[in-house]
Protein backbone atom coordinates (compact mmCIF):
# COMPACT_ATOMS: atom_id res chain seq x y z
CA UNK A 1 0.00 0.00 0.00
CA UNK A 2 1.32 3.43 -0.86
CA UNK A 3 0.84 6.70 1.02
CA UNK A 4 -1.86 8.11 -1.24
CA UNK A 5 -4.04 5.01 -0.84
CA UNK A 6 -3.55 5.04 2.92
CA UNK A 7 -4.33 8.76 2.99
CA UNK A 8 -7.60 8.11 1.16
CA UNK A 9 -8.50 5.42 3.70
CA UNK A 10 -7.64 7.71 6.61
CA UNK A 11 -9.73 10.50 5.06
CA UNK A 12 -12.67 8.11 4.70
CA UNK A 13 -12.33 7.11 8.36
CA UNK A 14 -11.94 10.73 9.48
CA UNK A 15 -13.67 13.02 7.01
CA UNK A 16 -12.86 16.68 7.35
CA UNK A 17 -9.29 16.25 8.63
CA UNK A 18 -6.83 18.68 7.10
CA UNK A 19 -3.95 17.45 4.95
CA UNK A 20 -1.36 17.81 7.74
CA UNK A 21 -3.41 15.69 10.13
CA UNK A 22 -3.96 13.01 7.48
CA UNK A 23 -0.23 12.94 6.71
CA UNK A 24 0.60 12.70 10.42
CA UNK A 25 -1.86 9.85 10.91
CA UNK A 26 -0.46 8.02 7.87
CA UNK A 27 3.06 8.29 9.29
CA UNK A 28 1.95 7.00 12.66
CA UNK A 29 0.09 4.08 11.06
CA UNK A 30 3.03 3.15 8.83
CA UNK A 31 5.34 3.19 11.85
CA UNK A 32 2.92 1.06 13.89
CA UNK A 33 2.65 -1.63 11.21
CA UNK A 34 5.14 -4.48 11.41
CA UNK A 35 4.49 -4.97 7.70
CA UNK A 36 2.94 -2.23 5.52
CA UNK A 37 0.80 -4.92 3.89
CA UNK A 38 -1.18 -5.00 7.15
CA UNK A 39 -2.58 -1.60 6.24
CA UNK A 40 -4.41 -3.08 3.25
CA UNK A 41 -6.49 -5.34 5.50
CA UNK A 42 -9.49 -3.52 6.98
CA UNK A 43 -9.41 -5.38 10.32
CA UNK A 44 -5.68 -4.96 10.78
CA UNK A 45 -5.93 -1.27 9.87
CA UNK A 46 -8.70 -0.88 12.44
CA UNK A 47 -6.58 -2.57 15.11
CA UNK A 48 -3.52 -0.48 14.23
CA UNK A 49 -5.69 2.64 14.31
CA UNK A 50 -6.87 1.82 17.85
CA UNK A 51 -3.29 1.21 18.99
CA UNK A 52 -2.03 4.43 17.41
CA UNK A 53 -4.93 6.46 18.80
CA UNK A 54 -4.29 5.12 22.32
CA UNK A 55 -0.56 5.82 22.13
CA UNK A 56 -1.17 9.28 20.70
CA UNK A 57 -3.70 10.14 23.41
CA UNK A 58 -1.31 8.94 26.12
CA UNK A 59 1.50 11.00 24.59
CA UNK A 60 -0.74 14.08 24.44
CA UNK A 61 -1.72 13.66 28.10
CA UNK A 62 1.88 13.17 29.21
CA UNK A 63 3.02 16.12 27.13
CA UNK A 64 0.34 18.39 28.61
CA UNK A 65 1.25 17.35 32.15
CA UNK A 66 4.96 17.89 31.49
CA UNK A 67 4.30 21.28 29.93
CA UNK A 68 2.50 22.35 33.08
CA UNK A 69 5.32 21.08 35.30
CA UNK A 70 7.96 22.80 33.14
CA UNK A 71 6.05 26.09 33.24
CA UNK A 72 5.96 25.88 37.04
CA UNK A 73 9.67 25.03 37.08
CA UNK A 74 10.49 27.97 34.81
CA UNK A 75 8.87 30.36 37.30
CA UNK A 76 11.04 29.12 40.16
CA UNK A 77 14.57 30.15 41.13
CA UNK A 78 16.58 28.16 38.60
CA UNK A 79 19.89 29.04 40.22
CA UNK A 80 19.09 26.52 42.97
CA UNK A 81 17.60 23.40 41.42
CA UNK A 82 16.29 20.81 43.84
CA UNK A 83 16.47 17.09 43.16
CA UNK A 84 12.71 17.14 42.45
CA UNK A 85 13.24 19.82 39.81
CA UNK A 86 15.98 17.76 38.20
CA UNK A 87 13.57 14.82 38.04
CA UNK A 88 10.99 17.07 36.34
CA UNK A 89 13.58 17.82 33.66
CA UNK A 90 14.47 14.13 33.27
CA UNK A 91 10.78 13.17 32.92
CA UNK A 92 10.33 15.93 30.33
CA UNK A 93 13.20 14.50 28.29
CA UNK A 94 11.67 11.01 28.48
CA UNK A 95 8.25 12.29 27.37
CA UNK A 96 9.82 14.12 24.43
CA UNK A 97 11.69 10.96 23.52
CA UNK A 98 8.45 8.94 23.55
CA UNK A 99 6.74 11.47 21.28
CA UNK A 100 9.71 11.40 18.91
CA UNK A 101 9.61 7.58 18.84
CA UNK A 102 5.95 7.73 17.82
CA UNK A 103 6.88 9.71 14.73
CA UNK A 104 10.15 8.01 13.86
CA UNK A 105 9.09 4.47 14.62
CA UNK A 106 11.09 1.84 16.49
CA UNK A 107 14.31 2.90 14.76
CA UNK A 108 14.36 5.90 17.11
CA UNK A 109 14.61 3.71 20.21
CA UNK A 110 17.86 4.18 22.16
CA UNK A 111 20.54 1.66 21.26
CA UNK A 112 22.76 1.99 24.34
Amino acid sequence: MNCSVLAQRVESLHPGEDAREVARLCLLLYNAAADPAQLADEQQLDELWRQVAARLEAARDQHAAMTEELETLAQSDLSRLSIDQVWVLIRAIKVQSQVLQLYLGEAAAPTA
